[in-house]
């Protein structure tokens, strides 16, 4: 499969539509997320983060407020922040109140263990021996590599969780860290397909965020990678950001012709809390296609 630009075939158009229609917007257990979440649709689906800043119990709750206020929440199961196997089963025992059937797991980014996982296939392993009741599990892939984390690894832990799901017949996905080079993003995923990977990709984006929300909170949700690569690298921050905030056409559009035929099957919007421009965008976008 070739990693260069494609020509665009039919029925990318109407796939592209499908992929901002069903866009999951990812929010942050913080205070001022509150007069933002009346600009999400009704029925939207809601990624609420896991942060060492906060607890897992922080996440479960907002996940419980979104899901009475008509939402479908995605709690984030952070494994590194897990403290006991016990606060594990409960977690899980409690998603049903919270109107959660799938979680998203993550290592985490808490420089040491609260407990007894250090990664988040340890955890996945943990939760398939509970009496869990999840249909669907997703995980994390990063495109443009981990700081910490040596790519080769990455890419056989992500193969070997969706061993898991596949031997456990959960359905999943792999949605990516953000990574803001179209050709990384395409490269990447190319290889992993080549490898054998068939879980279906949710693309991670930012939505329009301020450039100084985007540099300062990023890192505390598992993008420091891709944002230390930008502070770096001035040309490519000027051209990713323009007055207004970062628009996600600009990593969108390159890649528009070849989301169908690698497998890109959803869209996970970063909105760091600013909800209200991010949904205006998306709004725009299906209005353009």
């Amino acid at each position: 499969m070739s990693v260069f630009p494609s020509k665009e075939l039919p029925g990318d158009k109407a796939h592209r539509r499908e992929l901002l229609d069903r866009a999951r917007f990812e929010v942050i257990p913080l205070k001022n997320l509150t007069n933002q979440l009346p600009f999400l649709p009704p029925g939207t689906e809601v990624s609420v983060t896991a942060s060492p800043a906060k607890t897992l119990e922080d996440t479960w709750s907002l996940s419980r407020d979104l899901f009475e206020m008509g939402m479908k929440p995605i709690p984030h199961l952070a494994a590194r922040m897990i403290t006991s196997r016990n606060q594990l089963r409960m977690l899980i025992e409690q998603l049903p109140d919270i109107g959660a059937s799938e979680i998203f797991l993550v290592a985490g980014d808490a420089p040491e263990p609260f407990g007894p996982f250090t990664d988040s296939l340890q955890a996945l392993e943990t939760i398939l021996e509970l009496n869990h009741g999840l249909t669907h599990i997703g995980v994390s892939a990063y495109p443009d590599g981990h700081s910490l984390i040596d790519s080769r690894v990455l890419s056989e832990s992500l193969h070997k969780k969706e061993a898991f799901l596949q031997a456990s017949d959960i359905e999943g996905h792999a949605a990516t860290q953000m990574c803001f080079d179209p050709s990384t993003i395409r490269s990447w995923l190319s290889e992993e397909r080549k490898g054998g990977l068939a879980l279906p990709v949710h693309l991670g984006i930012p939505g329009v965020v301020e450039r100084t929300k985007l540099l300062s909170v990023g890192a505390k949700l598992g993008v420091g990678a891709s944002l230390r690569f930008l502070k770096k690298n001035r040309a490519t921050l000027t051209r990713m950001f323009a007055p207004g905030g970062y628009n996600p056409d600009k990593l969108l559009g390159p890649l528009n012709p070849d989301l169908k035929q690698l497998g890109v099957e959803g869209l996970h919007v970063f909105t760091f809390n600013q909800v209200q421009s991010t949904v205006a965008w998306r709004a725009q976008a299906l209005a353009r296609s």
